[in-house]
């Protein structure tokens, strides 16, 4: 309970509170700039974060996650162009509440939903994340290899689009991470004698080429060149009626969007499809929505903030990250020399604590923001992107070179860049691939220490506890399909 009040000391900081409004504020710009998105902005952004203090820049990239839920809303709405990913489920019945001159509601609504998301999944990490990481001071290199392969499988599995896309995707990424030297033998992998690639390749201008070069090239290729006219926004505040129908949706909401969040491959997107799928099932009357629901606003904005929030809890806790943006995290934390893990909460309690208590006040800046600021963004979206993607380009070129002052990292961001873009085209995600990449030096890493452990025999896996269940579950989510697949077969063959 100290640490937790410790921590409103230390996010009440002058210089902590402005990094959190100043995280907030580009969160909600780049939720209504399509495409763009918070992994590509905290990729940018990363170099930035050397000067600053690990307290202080922590905040400000969180801020600039969740806040980002708040501002896709914003073009889902008025546009049907949604701002972000996670708000594509806004469109549905957002857009249709515009055209029918309630913009104001649909947006209120939104708003009040993502702060009661936010706020109820913010109370949820608090008592759940130190229990969390209590439990996870057992973790040894046993433990970490189990949930590193748990973790890397199941984003390749559980991704948006193809599952075989995402498993080609995270094989590559497990590929790009054992380039360098070998950490125990010291043998140069896949280096091409280049002196450049002898310590490996580096997560940001990976981040930076994928996420945002990547983004860019892609939007610009994909861009609509006809010009839409924001809908007009009257009545920002509900009516009572309007929030007794979304009340249930929102409670929904949260608790799939806490829950969702947490897993590996979850995240706000998922989250968001399924609080309006539940949402539509439970419905008197589900023609009603994609007309104009107001629990189809509801729900997905819910869900999409409380996810957003959840999301830490991996990260912070188990050092393990739940989806692309928090692998961008997990990179922000070793750039400032901190291992994110279950020792962050007892070696750097300011930072847990902080970070965690930064939510709270976020959320209510974000509420107290959302309203007032949505004619300003309305107006960004008028500003042509053949202005916005070279100036985003150029900020991405230089802040990968002043991280190592190396051009061999611009070249890479090149690379990476096009690769991105190629994905894209192709329905690859970069989602599973920087996820894999993260993971992969850390599972490599910990299967050799405990191969070492264990005298080379990997049936000592099974003989410790956590590890054991782990990889037990592991085989469980690999071996079900299988069994599924045969049993419907033997069916329809009896059938026959």
């Amino acid at each position: 309970m100290g640490g937790f009040i410790d921590g409103f000391g230390v996010v009440l900081q002058p210089g902590n509170l402005l990094y959190c409004l100043i995280g907030v504020v580009i969160g909600m710009l780049i939720g209504v700039l399509p495409g763009l998105g918070p992994a590509a902005t905290i990729a940018i952004l990363l170099p930035i974060t050397y000067g600053v203090e690990p307290v202080s820049a922590i905040i400000m990239l969180a801020g600039i996650f969740y806040g980002a839920q708040y501002g896709g809303t914003i073009t889902s709405v008025l546009l049907r162009l949604p701002g972000e990913a996670s708000s594509v489920v806004t469109v549905f019945d957002g857009f249709a509440l515009a055209k029918q001159g309630r913009a104001g509601t649909a947006l209120g609504i939104a708003a009040i939903g993502s702060f009661i998301g936010g706020t109820v999944s913010i109370i949820g990490l608090t008592l759940l994340a130190p229990v969390v990481a209590s439990v996870a001071l057992d973790f040894g290199p046993p433990e970490y290899a189990a949930l590193s392969l748990f973790g890397v499988l199941l984003v390749a599995t559980v991704g948006n689009g193809s599952r075989l896309k995402a498993v080609i995707a995270a094989g590559l990424g497990l590929l790009l991470a054992t380039v360098g030297r070998d950490t125990f033998t010291g043998a140069s992998r896949f280096t091409f004698d280049s002196l450049n690639l002898a310590d490996g390749i580096d997560f940001v201008p990976i981040a930076m080429g994928l996420f945002g070069l990547g983004e860019i090239l892609y939007n610009l290729e994909e861009r609509h060149h006809k010009v839409q006219t924001p809908a007009a926004v009257a009545n920002i505040w509900p009516s009572r009626a309007d929030l007794r129908q979304a009340r249930g949706a929102i409670g929904r909401g949260s608790v799939i969007g806490f829950v969702l969040g947490v897993l590996p491959g979850g995240g706000a997107t998922l989250s968001s499809l399924v609080a309006y799928a539940v949402e539509k099932r439970r419905a008197k009357e589900p023609e009603r929505f994609g007309r104009g629901a107001v629990e189809g606003v509801a729900a997905p904005e819910t869900a999409n903030n409380a996810a957003a929030t959840s999301s830490f809890i991996p990260l912070l806790t188990l050092g393990i990250p739940a989806n692309a943006t928090m692998a961008l995290m997990f990179g922000a934390l070793l750039i400032q020399g901190i291992a994110p893990g279950p020792q962050l909460v007892s070696e750097h309690p300011d930072l847990f604590w902080g970070v965690i208590n930064s939510m709270y006040l976020g959320n209510i800046l974000l509420l107290i923001m959302s309203i007032p600021l949505v004619g300003v963004f309305v107006k960004i979206l008028k500003v042509r992107p053949a202005v916005l993607a070279p100036i985003t380009v150029l900020i991405t070129l230089l802040g990968v070179y002043t991280v190592a002052n190396q051009v061999f990292d611009i070249f890479l961001v090149i690379v990476f860049g096009v690769l991105g873009y190629l994905m894209k085209k192709f329905g690859f995600e970069p989602g599973p691939l920087v996820l894999a990449f993260v993971l992969g030096s850390v599972m490599e890493i910990a299967v050799r220490q405990s191969l070492l452990i264990f005298g080379g025999n990997p049936a000592g896996f099974f003989t410790r506890p956590i590890s054991g269940t782990v990889l037990v579950a592991l085989i469980i989510v690999l071996v079900l399909p299988a069994v599924r697949l045969l049993v419907r077969r033997r069916k329809e063959k009896e059938l026959v």
